[in-house]
C-alpha cells in the first residue's frame, strides 16, 4: 500500500470513529501529522468522492470546517432482514453471475425504504 493510500486509510478511520460529532481538520492535521496544506487537500478529495461531509463552523471565534463520515459502520441490526442472509444461491451471486445483487428483486425491495401508511 501506498503512504497516500495508508494516509488515506488512516484518515477515514479517524472520521468514521468520530461517529456523528464528526472532527475539525485541524485536529485530524495534527493526529496525522500532516500540514494543514496536505489536510485541507485530503479533505477536499473525500468530499468530492462522497465519503465524508465538509460543515463550516465557528470554532473559538474563527471559521473552520468540521469532517463528517458518509460511512457507517455496519451492525448486526443494519443488516436484520437481509434477503442475502438467507439466500440459497448467495454462493451464485455476483455481478454477471446467475443471481446478481443488482438485478435482485428480494435485496431491491429490502433496500427500498417503505412509505409510512
Amino acid at each position: 500500500m501506498s503512504h497516500k493510500n495508508s494516509l488515506e486509510q488512516r484518515a477515514l478511520k479517524i472520521i468514521l470513529e468520530e461517529g456523528e460529532d464528526g472532527i475539525m481538520q485541524s485536529e485530524l492535521w495534527k493526529k496525522l501529522g500532516v500540514s494543514s496544506r496536505e489536510g485541507s487537500r485530503l479533505a477536499l478529495r473525500f468530499e468530492e468522492k462522497g465519503s465524508v461531509e465538509r460543515r463550516k463552523v465557528l470554532h473559538k471565534g474563527r471559521w473552520s470546517y468540521k469532517l463528517f463520515s458518509k460511512k457507517e459502520y455496519v451492525t448486526m441490526d443494519s443488516i436484520k432482514g437481509c434477503p442475502c442472509m438467507i439466500c440459497a444461491d448467495i454462493d451464485k451471486c455476483f455481478e454477471s453471475g446467475q443471481r446478481d445483487p443488482v438485478s435482485c428483486m428480494d435485496l431491491t425491495a429490502w433496500l427500498t425504504p417503505r412509505k409510512a401508511d
